[in-house]
């Protein structure tokens, strides 16, 4: 076994090229009007609103991980770059008892994942793959990459982050899939949820 099928989940294969799936048409980017929110449970109880400018000022870092599709490709050794979400946390702390985050892109979309995962050192808001700006069919100008995680927690063209000291289904949990998401516990689908794993 080579490092490669190492590093693959259960039930993933490695495809040729770098597949890309997404819901709905790409936005188009108006960094003039485009802005970022921070709302829900925060400390101060106001919702926070950042420019690109003021985006793209905050320091940057860089993840080696491989992406791994709930469809079952994945996509191995992608240099992501983009600022950690503590960034975001510091700058718009949550308040006292916040457990999840959700993850808004344009169009309404919406991914749940747990304060751990949001916060795990490989979760990064990506503006770069492999040393160039992602691509708008990637997600550009900025998405959420949760390497740990299948996919489709990795939000696209996002917009805002809402803390909640509730969990709540996002668009596809909603939709029959897994609450965690775990790849290397095959946490595809809601049915396979333990007692603990979905909202109350």
């Amino acid at each position: 076994m080579n490092d490669e099928e190492s590093r693959l989940p259960p039930g993933q294969y490695v495809p040729r090229g770098r597949p890309v799936i997404h819901y709905g048409r790409v936005p188009q980017f108006r960094p003039a009007t485009w802005d970022f929110r921070v709302f829900g449970d925060t400390e101060s109880g106001e919702t926070h609103r950042f420019t690109w400018p003021e985006l793209e000022k905050l320091p940057r870092t860089s993840v080696l991980a491989d992406f791994h599709c709930v469809t079952k490709f994945s996509i191995m050794g992608n240099e992501w770059r983009g600022f950690s979400p503590l960034e975001i946390l510091a700058l718009a702390p949550p308040a006292d008892g916040v457990n999840h985050v959700m993850i808004w892109a344009e169009y309404g979309y919406s991914a749940n994942v747990r304060m751990t995962d949001f916060t795990a050192p490989g979760t990064l808001f990506v503006t770069e793959l492999d040393d160039k700006p992602i691509t708008p069919e990637r997600g550009y100008p900025l998405r959420v990459v949760v390497p740990h995680l299948y996919a489709w927690k990795s939000v696209k063209w996002v917009r805002s982050i809402e803390y909640l000291s509730e969990d709540r289904r996002g668009f596809w949990e909603e939709r029959g899939y897994h609450n965690v998401a775990d790849p290397w516990r095959e946490q595809r689908y809601s049915y396979q949820e333990e007692p603990g794993e979905g909202p109350p």
